[in-house]
């Protein structure tokens, strides 16, 4: 395990979940709850988004939205990054991680084995909180999820499919049950 100082990170909480469930909306309303001085979150796709943007000459604030314009890059950028993966698993989390400086350090969009084995090798499992977020493809359809072929039946939104267990499962569904949502994460992150 590399070394880690022992102020930084002291928690890291690691969202997976699929397309459209909420993961981000659910990482920057905990970030909120939590406040900036003791919480960030880091995006281990925040790099790739980098790279797409200064080699393709895209509009980076626009791959790193949710919205249609990320989508039309979105099955290129996760075979290109696959390519890199197979290299060096752990390259795009590493790259994620250089901007780790606060106490608790939510990273919102963990999609591999490999990316929560990077994590336990770096920091130890004593520092982390695997969360699994899931919501029915009906309510994912009502956010705009359209299933993808290349995208949607690809290692980049399964291969945590059959992971676990979970630190924590949480059901997203319902808009007026983020309250409740964000009191288990908080729960789970302060025990």
């Amino acid at each position: 395990m590399a070394s880690v100082p022992d102020c930084l990170p002291r928690i890291v909480v690691l969202l997976s979940g699929k397309r459209k469930c909420g993961k981000d909306f659910l990482a920057d309303a905990l970030l909120k709850r939590l406040g900036t001085e003791r919480a960030q979150i880091v995006r281990i796709s925040e790099p790739i988004k980098r790279h797409w943007a200064e080699a393709m000459g895209l509009d980076l604030g626009a791959l790193l939205g949710d919205g249609a314009y990320k989508e039309r890059y979105r099955k290129q950028m996760i075979e290109w990054s696959d390519e890199r993966r197979q290299e060096d698993y752990g390259i795009f989390c590493r790259a994620a991680c250089t901007t780790i400086d606060r106490p608790i350090c939510i990273v919102s969009d963990v999609r591999r084995k490999t990316d929560v084995r990077h994590f336990r090798e770096t920091y130890g499992t004593e520092r982390l909180r695997t969360v699994r977020i899931e919501a029915s493809e009906p309510v994912r359809t009502g956010r705009g999820w359209q299933f993808q072929t290349g995208v949607d039946d690809v290692q980049s939104e399964c291969d945590l499919d059959d992971y676990g267990p979970w630190d924590l499962v949480l059901t997203n569904e319902q808009a007026d049950a983020v309250g409740v949502l964000l009191e288990r994460l908080v729960k789970l992150i302060e025990s």
